[in-house]
């Protein structure tokens, strides 16, 4: 799914747009007992309940694609019979009105979530008519021929409010709050299937993650059964890696400079596609080129990609480099310098020692105070 995919599933969750037909919940203590279950017709809740309701559902198709929300597609082995993916459609295929199946997934979750207090599992059922689009873009209801089902799941900590003092308008005085049990924001969940060209893609499943370093790796082996892709901080590292294994002692400032500057460019020219950009080891493997990394340096680098990268080879462009980042640091000192200006940092050997030459061209300013003089050094 990209980003218009997961827009569009998003504006579903509105007073005017929405296509919940079901609401299924199961709580879970700290214990990992599970407290309550319940299940009703979504539009039978009241509309403060719904509204708040929206908010969590949107919160679980938010922040970046690549980072807090994964593509992961089903192995082989999934889905056949027997599999993470078959008994997913079960779930989706019952409308959520199957007790044994519900209890089935609640039990696969307090089983392979793991978290240390009280939360709150949520499972919603959804009917989209997929309305169709005219040439020009323009959404068309009354030419809808397909109809995408899905569920979608939310997994939120809930968790004692803090305690304050509050005013009270009935007996007009300020008194102790009553400490209430928050349903929060999600820290986990999935769509299933995937929405993608603006259809049902039964074969993959969108997980999010509040923090993208965090994803439940026996949650997504067990209940989703999917494969799972690498992380947005293991992709840097392992970008890292590649780039230092290949260059070893030959790993030059400007060649690195030059590395980030040419990502940096791509990741701008592609930046108004929906899709994120993914790079394969023949990307990588020219923009090394394009920037001065010695061609007999080159020859372990196919081997180590392979190696780092992991199973899908690709690592998403984003996650790997940032134009609103260059940093350069040192045991003592950190260098934070805007990607577009590394043209002023140089590199000299000065007295036998490898040396960071900055030009300043404008002021200087230490701890907020402006240097208005730089003294000429005189042997």
């Amino acid at each position: 799914m990209n980003r218009k995919d997961i827009a569009e599933i998003k504006k579903q969750f509105s007073p005017e747009n929405c296509a919940i037909t079901r609401i299924s919940g199961c709580y879970v203590d700290h214990e990992k007992n599970m407290s309550m279950t319940e299940e009703s017709a979504f539009l039978s809740l009241s509309e403060e309940e719904n509204f708040k309701y929206y908010e969590l559902f949107r919160k679980t198709l938010s922040g970046t694609v690549g980072k807090n929300l994964l593509n992961m597609e089903f192995p082989l082995e999934q889905e056949a019979e027997g599999g993470t993916q078959e008994f997913l459609l079960k779930l989706r295929d019952s409308k959520l009105q199957d007790p044994q199946l519900l209890e089935s997934f609640y039990n696969k979750v307090v089983e392979n979530y793991y978290y240390a207090e009280n939360y709150y599992i949520i499972l919603v059922h959804a009917m989209y008519d997929i309305p169709g689009k005219s040439s020009d873009g323009a959404e068309m209801f009354d030419a809808s021929d397909e109809v995408y089902e899905y569920i979608l799941c939310s997994i939120c900590p809930v968790n004692l409010s803090k305690a304050a003092l509050c005013y009270n308008a009935a007996h007009n005085r300020v008194e102790d709050r009553i400490r209430d049990w928050l349903v929060e924001p999600p820290l986990q969940g999935f769509l299933f299937p995937a929405f993608a060209d603006r259809g049902s893609d039964i074969h993959h499943v969108l997980y999010y993650s509040k923090k993208a370093e965090e994803i439940q790796t026996e949650f997504i082996d067990q209940v989703l059964g999917s494969a799972q892709p690498l992380t947005a901080g293991t992709q840097k590292d392992s970008f890292n890696a590649i780039i230092a294994d290949t260059l070893g002692d030959d790993g030059d400032y400007e060649i690195i400079k030059s590395i980030h500057e040419n990502l940096n460019e791509i990741i701008e020219e592609n930046k108004e596609e929906p899709e994120p950009l993914e790079l394969t080891s023949t990307d990588v493997k020219k923009i090394f080129e394009q920037s001065g990394v010695p061609q007999e340096r080159m020859e372990p680098f196919e081997e180590r990609y392979k190696e780092l990268a992991g199973e899908r080879g690709k690592l998403l462009a984003s996650n790997i480099a940032s134009p609103k980042k260059f940093n350069i640091e040192t045991p003592d000192i950190v260098i934070r310098v805007n990607p577009d200006r590394a043209d002023l940092i140089e590199t000299r050997i000065i007295d036998d020692k490898q040396c960071l030459v900055i030009a300043v061209d404008d002021h200087i300013e230490v701890n907020g105070v402006n240097v208005r003089t730089i003294r000429k050094h005189e042997d």
